[in-house]
């Protein structure tokens, strides 16, 4: 098969979810023995979210990454407390254990035969997500790893979408040039203004339909089963 250029793919919102939190982060907890509820939990998740994503390009490396790790999880702990809840003497390495247990990313159901069918027709795929470097971690855990040909992630990269940086190192990584390639992603701002600026053809995916304004001449997708069609 003769290689067709490069499809560079978002992860979050575009190859994955993550599993509604609260619960399995409640459940965690109450199974190392604090009495956390589902509202508690969901209180907290919401402000260690924010932290993590102001924050998440500290976690370029093992030791910056368990960095951030631990001060997500001392905010996570605040925030719980500030909730009502009472993890009496509990150790900051189990509050971390419970956070990492009850984040749990999961493919979309087409996502597998999505990038089996981009492959089979000659095209070469990375994953450029803003996420740290616990990316490539992700990839494997869900069986994602082994349908790509490489991934980076804006922690790694030190630039993080929209900046074009990031989709000039994945064209690098895939060997080819931006010349009839695209880049699938689910935010506008980030996805398809960057794809742009790097010379990639955007694709908006829009799971729960499209919002009200999408720029011109940029096609929107339901799901990755529409990405081969425009790849061909």
């Amino acid at each position: 098969m003769a290689f067709r250029g490069v499809v560079t793919l978002d992860a979050l919102g575009t190859l994955v979810e993550l599993r509604q939190p609260a619960p399995l982060l409640a459940a965690e907890f109450q199974a190392r023995g604090a009495d956390v509820s589902e509202r508690q939990a969901g209180a907290a998740i919401v402000e260690e979210i924010a932290y993590y994503r102001a924050h998440l390009d500290v976690g370029a490396d093992a030791a910056s990454l368990a960095l951030l790790r631990e001060r997500c999880a001392a905010v996570l702990r605040e925030a719980l407390e500030r909730a009502g809840a009472d993890l009496g003497d509990m150790s900051q390495a189990v509050v971390l254990e419970a956070l990492l247990a009850a984040l749990r990313f999961e493919p979309y159901p087409e996502v597998h035969a999505a990038l089996v069918a981009l492959r089979a027709a000659g095209r070469r795929l990375v994953v450029v997500s803003n996420w740290d470097i616990s990316l490539h971690e992700m990839l494997e855990r869900t069986g994602l790893c082994e349908l790509v040909d490489g991934a980076l992630s804006s922690a790694e990269v030190g630039a993080a979408k929209p900046d074009p940086e990031i989709f000039r190192r994945a064209l690098e990584l895939a060997g080819c040039s931006a010349q009839g390639g695209l880049h699938a992603g689910d935010s506008v701002d980030s996805d398809v203004a960057g794809a742009r600026a790097a010379g990639l053809r955007p694709v908006l995916v829009a799971r729960d339909g499209a919002p009200a304004v999408v720029p011109a001449g940029v096609a929107v997708i339901a799901s990755l089963d529409e990405l081969a069609a425009l790849a061909a």
